[in-house]
């Protein structure tokens, strides 16, 4: 098989989430287990990070992998799902997985494939272990692909285990209240490894506090030490200014990723590179301030309030829960606009009504889908939005829908696409 074969394979023949949705999981390691054991369990010879929750992984798992790679360490970024090259998931120091290692590993492994008929997020954990372990990076930053306990990628031991945060998603899968999601996401934390939650909450604040001292493993809530005292934007930089709860200190760091949500997962990453200083990595406070200038460039980051066109602004973000578009429509607020135009599709495994119910009712909707099984057709999205008071139109794919918005759109206007990552990843520009 050539490459475009070989990514047709792995995407039909394999049970995949974006298809599927929890159908698609498997709801225990063994497979993992058994394809990385038959590869001579290439997790083991690496260091790692492990990135869990709700919102905000990815670019914690981006900023972490900017830092470290700065810091002169050879860094790898295992992430999912990718918005348009099944690559993005597997890097080391931004560089993607070449193709030809993406044939030769599903060539190699297709014995395997066929008996264990594995998920295609299974084949993707293992095949980027593989890749880290025969490249022999310095440490790998892994971003769970869902929950936690039972996700693929937590086979590894961890330098570090970090939970960003915990809130409404997955709830088929996860459980169907705050504290089974958090005990989920808290199934990362291992034995004696230090763990980072971002953010603190009454609700599940006791569950990682049980699970930490069971495990024996160090604590720390990173909102506890650090908060925000102040932010401003700066041309395409968001500039933040941290404080230390703990010692009189304050730092400004200029930020390429520019959504205002991204100063809660600063705060997290911040007590990452404390955790990972007390265990030895040299990073220094240059390393840090020079990463997060640059973590696009660095690590390929997308969709995260990334402005790709202006006059009139054109923005894409991935939100796709509550708190997810909770933040996009607070980045809303905070932004100079004449009209507000909003595209969104959506999958069927999300929480509509509720998501429906916190978008602005000013604004012209442009409702669309993604080409994926899991979507929702447009005109059924179309008729839930009317329901939920929100007044626009339908479009049969997201480059129609944006098309539409752009004629319809003033210079000072802004146009959003999100509600999915799928439809996000499907835009052309």
């Amino acid at each position: 098989m050539n490459y475009q074969q070989t990514i047709d394979y792995l995407f039909t023949r394999l049970p995949m989430f974006s298809r599927l949705g929890a159908n698609a999981i498997k709801i225990d390691i063994t497979n993992t287990v058994q394809l990385c054991e038959s590869l001579g369990n290439p997790h083991t010879k690496f260091k790692s990070v492990h990135v869990a929750g709700t919102n905000g992984k990815g670019s914690v798992s981006h900023m972490l992998a900017a830092i470290l790679q700065t810091a002169g360490y050879k860094t790898g970024l295992y992430t999912s799902p990718h918005l348009k090259d099944f690559r993005e998931r597997i890097r080391i120091n931004g560089e993607m997985i070449p193709q030809q290692l993406v044939v030769d590993f599903v060539q190699s492994m297709q014995s395997d494939i066929e008996e264990l008929n594995p998920s295609f997020f299974e084949i993707t954990v293992a095949m980027a272990f593989d890749f880290f372990a025969k490249e022999k990076v310095d440490i790998a930053i892994v971003e769970v692909g869902l929950g936690g306990r039972l996700d693929s990628t937590n086979i590894i031991t961890p330098e570090l285990s970090i939970i960003t945060n915990i809130s409404w998603d997955h709830m088929n899968v996860l459980g169907d209240t705050l504290e089974k999601i958090a005990y989920e996401k808290a199934g990362i934390i291992k034995n004696q490894t230090p763990a980072i939650v971002g953010e603190s909450s009454p609700v599940t604040k006791s569950i990682f506090e049980n699970v930490s001292d069971e495990k024996k493993a160090p604590l720390v809530f990173a909102d506890q030490v650090r908060y925000v005292s102040g932010w401003k934007y700066e041309k395409t930089h968001l500039s933040v200014e941290i404080a230390n709860r703990l010692k009189d200190d304050h730092q400004v760091y200029s930020l390429d990723l520019t959504g205002y949500y991204q100063t809660k997962n600063l705060i997290t990453v911040l007590e990452a590179v404390a955790g990972l200083k007390n265990k030895n990595w040299r990073i220094s406070e240059a390393h840090v301030q020079k990463a997060l200038q640059q973590v696009k460039k660095l690590t390929g980051l997308h969709g995260r309030w990334e402005v790709i066109h202006q006059h009139p602004t054109i923005v894409l973000d991935v939100g796709h829960n509550p708190d997810g578009v909770k933040q996009i429509v607070a980045q809303i607020e905070l932004t100079d606009y004449n009209d507000l135009h909003i595209i969104i599709g959506m999958v069927k495994d999300k929480e509509v009504e509720r998501i429906l119910a916190l978008l602005p009712k000013e604004a012209n909707y442009y409702f669309t889908r993604a080409h994926i099984p899991r979507a929702i057709p447009e005109n059924e999205l179309y008729e839930r939005g009317k329901n939920a008071g929100l007044k626009g139109n339908q479009y049969p794919n997201v480059n129609t829908a944006l098309q539409a918005a752009r004629k319809e759109s003033a210079k000072q206007d802004l146009i959003v696409v999100c509600g999915s990552v799928f439809v996000v990843g499907e835009v052309e520009y």
